[in-house]
Formats: C-alpha cells, sequence, structure tokens
C-alpha cells in the first residue's frame, strides 16, 4: 500500500489506541453528572468505532507488508546463492569447452598431417585412395 511507505507504522497503532480510549471514554460518560455531555457520545463513538477499524485493518496490511518483505529478502538470498553456483559451473563448462577445442586441434593437425603423408604417396596416379578417403571422415567426425 502506498500510505505504508509514507508514514510510519506506529501512526497505525495510535490511532487504534485513540479509537479505543474514545469508545471507552463514551461508556464512562454515563457515570459523570455533567448536563449536556451525553450529546456528544454518539459522535464520539462513531469516530472511535471508525479509528478501530482504519487502525486494525492498517496493522494487518502491516503485518502483510512485513511478511512479503522477509519473502522477498529469502528469495534475494535464494538468487544470489544461485548465481554463485551458475557462476562456478559456467567455470567448469568454460574449461571443458577449451579441453575439447584443444583436443580437436590436436587431431586436425595430426590428420592433416598423415592425409599430406598419404597424399603424396598416390599423387602420381591421380585417384583418390581409400585412406584419405578414411582420414577425411576422421577429420570430419572430430569437428562435430
Amino acid at each position: 500500500m502506498w500510505i505504508l511507505k509514507w508514514l510510519p507504522f506506529w501512526i497505525f497503532y495510535a490511532l487504534l489506541a485513540i479509537g479505543l480510549l474514545g469508545l471507552a471514554a463514551t461508556y464512562l460518560m454515563r457515570f459523570l453528572p455533567i448536563p449536556g455531555l451525553y450529546m456528544y457520545k454518539t459522535p464520539i463513538q462513531l469516530g472511535s468505532v471508525v479509528l478501530i477499524v482504519l487502525g486494525t485493518y492498517m496493522s494487518g496490511a502491516i503485518s502483510n507488508e512485513e511478511a512479503w518483505l522477509a519473502r522477498v529478502h529469502e528469495l534475494e538470498i535464494k538468487v544470489k546463492e544461485a548465481e554463485a553456483k551458475s557462476a562456478e559451473e559456467n567455470v567448469k563448462i568454460v574449461e571443458k569447452v577449451v579441453t575439447k577445442t584443444n583436443v580437436i586441434r590436436e587431431k586436425g593437425k595430426d590428420i592433416i598431417q598423415y592425409v599430406d603423408k598419404e597424399v603424396v604417396k598416390y599423387d602420381s596416379k591421380c585417384e583418390i585412395p581409400k585412406e584419405a578417403v578414411i582420414a577425411v571422415n576422421k577429420a570430419a567426425e572430430g569437428v562435430k
């Protein structure tokens, strides 16, 4: 509620207390022998009931607001923990990718050297040897 952001919480508890005191005062008015005091009883009772209802409602709103703020705080802590775990996992994933990339590069270099060596043997015949096809297929499998 917007009013809870501007006013301190104690104001609503004070309104509740004032309403209770006003209601109690109207019941005590019948014992006082002051003439004309009785005609103020009904407006004071109505005002007291309004203050009691407002104070009770806002006390519930304060309690609800505090419960939601506590829940938000708990979830913020969980999000921070999840972000920390995510950062750790990201580091592990990057390390795996770098390792796999290095392995693929090394395999590619080995296959290129093998193809170069084998192509020289069959270069004079102008035919593609079976070994070269196998080597190229192995190279393609490593790139996936």
